[in-house]
């Protein structure tokens, strides 16, 4: 019994990834500039903030069409017996919705799995059931997995400024930092689908220290855990500085990973963060 996984483009896999575990991803959509682009493939954030800092209109982003996920679904049943769909919080986006559209006519051979995350929250659990299904795992075995992960994994982050959140009504339980003082640094956190607050610093020296000690802490009380770092243009350094702070501490270390454009229209330039998952 062979498995497919197949994810949406808000899980910020690059393609080499996605390409190198069996990973289809299906591309949401950026307006911009009047024209609907293809996450990753038709847009890239340089291009984005590239135009907003030119005075271009702030972009809103749209979801795949059933139609789309169908097509995918299709051919991957040309080679697989099944399916496991593993898509962005539904609080967040459409997607997901989607995805369960397009999965009624496929006659239970497609799953699809709502993480209640985004990003790499995402990312993480789409390679994590790529890794079981490689290994032979059954679907109820891979779905058994996956919520043991998302009842403990966290995505921490921080952003410049709460305005794109804001813009694009993304924000969530975070509203209560809009007004913030100068030099405000919003934690935040996803918690049960949405983005909410996790806390606030003064300047970015010390929402690196937010990062550095929540991820120490997560690790220790974990006895080790899989992490990612994520960050958007002019966020890398940023996660260096975290990744400095995490000298000696052991952990599985998943790399670095940018922020696609679909998210990086509602977090912004300068967002930096990490993922975590328990082993």
């Amino acid at each position: 019994m062979t498995i497919a996984i197949v994810t949406d483009s808000t899980s910020d896999l690059n393609p080499e990834l996605c390409a190198q575990h069996g990973i289809v991803s299906v591309p949401l959509y950026v307006l911009f500039d009047g024209k609907m682009h293809k996450d990753g493939i038709e847009i890239t954030p340089p291009e984005l903030f590239a135009g907003l800092k030119a005075g271009k209109k702030t972009p809103s982003t749209s979801q795949p069409s059933p139609a789309e996920f169908a097509d995918v679904y299709a051919k991957a049943l040309e080679s697989a017996d099944q399916v496991l769909s593993i898509h962005i919080s539904g609080q967040l986006s459409g997607t997901v919705g989607s995805a369960r559209l397009a999965a009624q006519d496929f006659e239970g051979k497609v799953t699809v799995l709502d993480t209640g995350s985004v990003s790499m929250g995402l990312g993480m659990r789409a390679l994590r059931a790529a890794e079981l299904a490689k290994a032979g795992k059954s679907m109820p075995e891979i779905l058994a997995e996956l919520e043991r992960v998302g009842r403990e994994a966290d995505l921490r982050f921080t952003v410049n400024t709460l305005d794109f959140l804001k813009i694009n009504g993304r924000i969530g339980g975070a509203q209560a930092l809009l007004g913030g003082l100068l030099n405000i640094k919003p934690i935040l956190v996803v918690k049960k689908g949405r983005v909410e607050t996790g806390g606030r610093v003064r300047g970015h020296k010390k929402a690196v220290q937010d990062l550095v000690d929540y991820t120490r802490k997560y690790v220790t009380s974990h006895g080790g855990a899989r992490v990612t770092f994520l960050s958007t243009i002019g966020g890398e350094d940023y996660v260096q500085e975290v990744r400095a702070g995490l000298a000696g501490l052991d952990f599985t270390d998943l790399g670095n990973h940018s922020i696609g454009a679909v998210v990086a229209t509602h977090t912004g330039p300068g967002t930096m963060g990490v993922t975590l998952e328990p082993l």
